[in-house]
């Protein structure tokens, strides 16, 4: 697959904002039959938290609403996600405040202004049992990369010095600094998100496209074509 036979449009951090996600679909889909040809969609994770539609964003996504290919991967939001239905006390008050309660509030779950290690056990149990068939083999498919000719499209970044093929989940899903800062060639451009900016970021060795959609209501798509780049916005 190269940059010439397939135009790529890449989705920045959605963060439960549905009636964002939804414009974005309705301006991509249109851009799609304006241009023809063949297409691949990807979001670049976080679903989930923050705005106040967690679960239809996953409803939305699942169905695969794109006229393109659609791949999905992953964000550590929804690696948080993963992490409480499977260790509740543990990573609650880390998940709460990273936007957690709003997708708990999302899927109609009872919470409280002061959350203890049994609340949150109690709220797990409601989750797992409320999450749909179709929402859990939604978050089990998520991959933490994905490679389309020149370009390395991952949530977070990629840590220097690694090979691509060898970068970590962790990293993939998580790092921030040391990927920001670093000016070398990763061997591709990394098409990323999960570091708000007011603007997208273009540089010689990346594109940021996170830019704050739960909170600025502008979410960002990258279109990369012919070794050229857009961006479609809400």
């Amino acid at each position: 697959m190269t940059a010439q036979d397939v135009r790529l449009y890449a989705i920045g951090d959605i963060h439960g904002r549905l009636d964002l996600l939804d414009r974005m679909i309705e301006l991509i889909n249109l851009d799609i039959k304006e241009h023809g040809g063949d297409s691949l969609v990807v979001t670049l994770g976080d679903y989930i938290d923050r705005g106040p539609d967690s679960r239809g964003v996953l409803d939305r996504l699942l169905s695969s609403p794109f006229s393109g290919r659609y791949v999905a991967l992953q964000g550590n939001h929804e690696t948080l996600l993963e992490s409480f239905l499977k260790n509740p006390a543990q990573v609650g008050i880390h998940w709460w405040r990273l936007g957690g309660m709003d997708t708990l509030k999302s899927f109609g779950i009872t919470i409280k202004p002061r959350m203890k290690a049994r609340d949150f056990d109690r709220a797990a149990v409601e989750l797992r049992e409320t999450l749909s068939a179709k929402q859990t083999e939604f978050l089990g498919s998520l991959k933490t990369s994905r490679t389309v000719d020149r370009y390395f499209l991952c949530h977070a970044g990629v840590r220097p010095g690694i090979a691509l093929d060898l970068q970590s989940d962790v990293d993939l899903l998580w790092i921030r600094d040391e990927f920001l800062d670093s000016q070398v060639d990763f061997g591709k451009i990394v098409i990323h998100g999960h570091t708000p900016t007011e603007e997208p970021e273009v540089l010689a060795n990346r594109i940021n496209i996170d830019t704050g959609a739960f909170a600025t209501g502008r979410l960002t798509c990258v279109v990369l074509e012919e070794g050229r780049h857009r961006f479609i916005s809400t």
